[in-house]
């Protein structure tokens, strides 16, 4: 019969060391936002700043918990069957962290979409796996024993469930969004192809380790569920930071966000439609602003040269008022002109 050790503490440890690693890439990512975004809404940098910390917090936690049981009680069995009360923190803060960012997916939603349905259905879903959380972690204070954790698969199947269905929901909105209004031109299509890649590869990261972290939890009462749920705070924290850090990308032209004159002469074209109208022209500013400009364009006739029998012939031909208010020639002039 495998060892305590074995059945649980090794899942926790594998998953403890993906958790670390993902902390480190959330570091960098941090560091390039405030670096790079330094324009951005001040709540944005709050709310940044506010995931960074409770990242540190569910870290240190995680390391934590994974110290007393090997270190402080090492030679006794009896401490690798029970989980301490730092260990009941991850459930919440990994639902706190999770719910936090399927809010702010919502609230782009919100601003892309405008649909109110689809934001009240994620902001739904996250409070749900938020609760779903809590009541995991209140669950683990009350049934220490990792054998057992299986008694209380309800609220277990809430909290990852609705993390799975509030991800899916976001990618989907996104997506049917995005390919709704693509504009036909080749440099905006790509920008939007750009986008659609990652949103749907960070929702289905993050919805893929919920299932699978449910799917391991229901079939085995061993800790292999933990090798997902650990990091799982972490993917949603990185997948949000690589969305906001990706932004600088998002330009037209090569990946790294110059434009080259191929990109111009196709993308910046002029399209007239006919006389004394406007034509409209797609004017690149700024990396992540498309402006219409605005034209006026007067068709003027041009007289071929060749055709002029002669300057005199010219020089004979009456002059003919032109009204500025109507843009042609006056009925009287053309009248005295036939």
């Amino acid at each position: 019969m495998p060892s305590p050790a074995a059945l649980t503490y090794g899942p926790i440890f594998v998953g403890v060391v993906f958790n670390i690693l993902l902390y480190g890439i959330m570091i960098t990512q941090t560091f390039l936002y405030f670096t790079v975004y330094k324009k951005d809404r001040l709540w944005m940098k709050l709310f940044v700043a506010t995931l960074f910390i409770c990242d540190t917090v569910n870290c240190a936690f995680d390391i934590t918990f994974l110290y007393i049981p090997l270190v402080n009680n090492f030679g006794n069995p009896a401490s690798l069957m029970y989980a301490t009360w730092v260990f009941a923190t991850d459930p919440v803060m990994t639902a706190l962290i999770g719910s936090l960012t399927q809010c702010f997916f919502a609230w782009r939603v919100n601003v892309l979409t405008h649909s109110i349905p689809a934001v009240i259905f994620i902001s739904f879903c996250a409070l749900c796996q938020f609760c779903g959380g809590l009541g995991t972690s209140i669950a683990v204070g009350m049934i220490p024993e990792f054998v057992h954790f299986q008694k209380f698969e309800i609220i277990v199947i809430v909290w990852l469930a609705f993390s799975a269905v509030a991800d899916c929901a976001i990618t989907i909105a996104l997506v049917w969004h995005l390919r709704k209004h693509k504009t036909g031109f080749a440099a905006t299509d790509d920008i939007v192809n750009r986008i659609i890649r990652l949103t749907v590869q960070t929702g289905l990261i993050t919805a893929l380790c919920a299932v699978v972290d449910l799917i391991l939890f229901l079939a085995t009462p061993a800790g292999l569920h933990l090798v997902f749920n650990l990091p799982l705070a972490k993917l949603y924290t990185n997948s949000l930071m690589s969305s906001l850090n990706s932004r600088a990308g998002w330009k037209y032209g090569t990946g790294n966000g110059e434009t080259t004159t191929d990109d111009m002469t196709r993308n910046d074209r002029k399209h007239y439609t006919g006389r004394g109208e406007s034509s409209r022209r797609v004017s690149m500013m700024t990396p992540n602003q498309v402006y219409i400009d605005v034209e006026s364009h007067e068709m003027v006739d041009v007289i071929d040269t060749k055709t002029l029998r002669a300057e005199t012939a010219l020089d004979s031909m009456p002059n003919r008022p032109y009204s500025e208010k109507h843009g042609r020639l006056s009925a009287a002039a053309t009248a005295d002109s036939l």
